[in-house]
């Protein structure tokens, strides 16, 4: 089923479960991505399983994210707050309007980077979530409880955008609020592999 239509806030793609075991995933795009993007990534991981996908509202030269920033890695707060939490009350609606559990959250870049937000502010959004390519650039705390939230966090050593070091601080940061976070630091740089989605498929297998 394609939505083009803005009707929940977001214009999204919502394609129905076909096996009923999977849990549903949340797809957030990068930056330059749309609500079609991780659809190929999302049936190669998980085929059969229910897929939401938002297109983010900001656009930065053209190219769609879900929030704004002033310049490379760094954040416009308040507008990160305002888009979470947007975010968040699309992701109630939609679950209405379609009948669905709650989700895995599968973010790649800025998309990654609004969904580990979200997991703070509202700790019981998710059924888990698979961060790729995802960073920490300023401190969230205090921490809310995200005692035993699978989460798997995919780093790349070599990425140009992301500094290795921020990965790991989210992992920590994550890992201190209590999540159970697996974090993998691949050879690669900021572009996904076929070893990020080896981990990612086997990881999801086990949910």
């Amino acid at each position: 089923m394609s939505n083009a239509a803005n009707d929940l806030g977001f214009i999204h793609r919502f394609i129905p479960a076909t096996d009923a075991t999977r849990p549903p995933l949340l797809l957030l795009h990068g930056t330059g991505g749309d609500e079609n993007d991780l659809l190929p990534l999302a049936e190669r991981l998980a085929p059969g399983a229910a897929v939401l996908s938002p297109r983010g509202k900001v656009l930065e030269n053209g190219m769609p994210r879900f929030f704004r920033r002033t310049g490379e890695g760094v954040w416009d707060r308040a507008d990160l707050q305002a888009r979470t939490t947007e975010l968040g009350e699309f992701l109630k609606r939609a679950r209405a309007a379609y009948g669905i559990g709650k989700p895995i959250a599968l973010g790649y870049s800025n998309g990654a980077n609004i969904a580990w937000p979200l997991m703070l502010m509202e700790p019981d959004a998710f059924a888990g979530a698979i961060l790729m390519r995802a960073m920490l650039p300023f401190d969230p705390r205090p921490l809310p409880d995200l005692k035993g939230l699978p989460v798997l966090m995919l780093a790349g050593r070599h990425d140009e955008l992301i500094p290795i070091e921020q990965a790991g601080l989210l992992a920590a940061l994550l890992g201190e609020a209590g999540a159970d976070v697996t974090y993998e630091a691949l050879p690669s740089g900021h572009g996904l592999t076929q070893e990020d989605l080896k981990l990612a498929a086997v990881w999801l297998a086990s949910r």
